[in-house]
């Protein structure tokens, strides 16, 4: 077996730079895509479920792609293809969405723009475990969060900035202001150029190489027990048509009508697996999704705590800060632009926070391990939110940001350094993919629920929904220290 060679700087800094075209369009559509929904006539409790083809096109998307990229090579390599070919439907779909003339058009594009940001975004983790050798993979995770925290800066500071330069940022009933339009425009031209500098300076080692330098231990496939599947997908199936039944009997919020759909439909997924007898695209991912590996398993639970804080934020901030802050409910006053702009201020703030934070895990990591360096992330990340609700100067709110751009910086890194040496090579994009389900499956939650819980609970207020959102990164940094840390992590770099 031979070893992978140690990249230079420059040979990592070219295979992450793509990333900071991608989080171009993803800052772009988490600081901007609320406040279009909120002009283009959406009720607030509309809102969760307008977001809800983000995490929705990112379960079906991204274990597809995995899979496949796992199975490619062309001229362009294994993963740069995807890399591409995303690259070019995400620029189009961001030139499309600030012209939606209706709420169903932007809903529609935000469907297609997180698709094709999904597309390129599943392989370059994956091109990470691919290309580095297990001590370089938390600087490659680092860089590329790196990359997503300055892409992540100018996305969402770029309709404040447009209208320091005197863009027109008010515009008439149902419009789209200026400021947003042309940040879409320069978003698609940003995200393009950066994957296609990844795409033209990279190269990738072919699929035999790849397999010759693996040192990840073997997956072991237990035979199917198609009985056991069949009554676990069975039990599924009837905890999501019961909570269908519930939502109908007792009128409850229609938007639990998605978390119960997810239930069936996995009940569903499990009755296939245990039915169908020869080996396809669908039963080879349910079974590796059976056959995990366990630090995998525990790391799901660190996932799903963590992007159900995320999506709280990005959801809510902008309600919270214009209500709370700036004192405006109306999507078409001045207050309430003034403060959604200066939301995309406070999310370029935590991502140049972020790339800061970048330069600082790797040393983090040699100092304390991974999972000791990614609970103190995440438990600054829980203070960040929580100081939402006592802090009223929204110049202050920028300290906040510190503690999510830690957060930030370590969700999008050692989660991935935890797990990338215990994925086998030829396994590495569609194990990428499926571990995406543990990043959806909050998300759908959260937007399955967090509505119901702000009319039912949090009194309507959506500040609160970031209070929520600090408590569930409390828990998942405690959920971290489950998880075994890779020898390879333990040695100094």
């Amino acid at each position: 077996m031979s070893a992978k060679p140690q990249l230079t700087f420059w040979q990592i800094w070219n295979m992450c730079f793509g990333f900071l075209g991608i989080q171009f369009g993803f800052a772009l559509q988490n600081a901007n895509v609320s406040r279009i929904f909120q002009t283009l006539g959406a009720e607030m409790e509309q809102i969760p479920m307008l977001w809800i083809a983000a995490p929705l096109t990112g379960l079906i998307v991204q274990p597809i792609v995995g899979y496949f990229s796992d199975r490619t090579w062309t001229r362009l390599g294994r993963r740069r293809p995807y890399f591409l070919y995303g690259a070019v439907f995400a620029s189009l779909a961001l030139l499309v969405m600030p012209n939606s003339p209706a709420l169903w058009v932007a809903a529609g594009t935000l469907w297609v723009l997180d698709a094709s940001i999904n597309v390129s975004m599943e392989p370059f983790r994956a091109f990470v475990g691919d290309q580095l050798p297990p001590r370089q993979r938390p600087a490659g995770f680092a860089m590329q969060s790196f990359f997503i925290g300055v892409g992540s800066i100018v996305a969402s500071m770029l309709p404040w900035l447009l209208a320091k330069a005197g863009v027109a940022n008010t515009a008439a009933p149902g419009a789209i202001p200026d400021t947003v339009k042309y940040a879409f425009y320069l978003g698609g031209a940003v995200l393009f150029l950066a994957v296609g500098w990844t795409v033209l300076r990279t190269r990738e080692y072919p699929p035999e190489v790849l397999k010759s330098q693996d040192t990840a231990p073997p997956l072991r496939h237990a035979p199917l027990d198609r009985a056991r599947t069949a009554r676990i997908g069975l039990a599924w199936l009837l905890a999501g048509v019961l909570g269908i039944a519930s939502i109908l009997w007792f009128g409850l919020d229609q938007q639990l009508y998605v978390l119960s759909g997810v239930l069936a439909a996995y009940g569903v997924a499990l009755l296939l697996t245990a039915r169908l007898q020869h080996r396809n695209m669908f039963t080879t991912i349910m079974a590796d999704l059976q056959a995990m590996p366990d630090a995998m398993r525990r790391l799901a639970v660190v996932q799903f705590f963590s992007w159900f804080a995320l999506f709280a934020m990005w959801i809510y901030t902008t309600a919270a800060v214009t209500g709370v802050h700036f004192g405006a409910a109306d999507a078409q006053s001045e207050a309430y632009n003034d403060g959604a702009n200066w939301v995309g201020v406070l999310f370029a703030a935590y991502n140049g926070f972020a790339a800061l934070a970048a330069i600082a895990i790797p040393w983090m990591v040699r100092r304390w391990g991974l999972r000791a360096s990614h609970l103190v992330n995440v438990w600054l990340g829980a203070a960040g939110l929580l100081s939402f609700l006592v802090i009223r100067d929204p110049q202050w709110l920028l300290l906040s940001m510190v503690g999510v751009g830690f957060a930030w910086a370590s969700i999008l890194s050692l989660p991935y350094a935890l797990l990338s040496d215990s994925l086998p090579a030829e396994k590495m994009g569609v194990y990428m993919g499926i571990f995406n389900f543990f990043i959806v499956i909050p998300q759908l939650v959260a937007a399955s629920i967090l509505g119901f819980l702000l009319e039912a609970v949090l009194g309507g207020r959506p500040i609160m929904a970031l209070a929520v959102g600090a408590a569930s990164l409390a828990v998942a940094g405690l959920c971290v220290l489950r998880v075994r840390e890779p020898l390879a992590a333990e040695q100094p770099a």
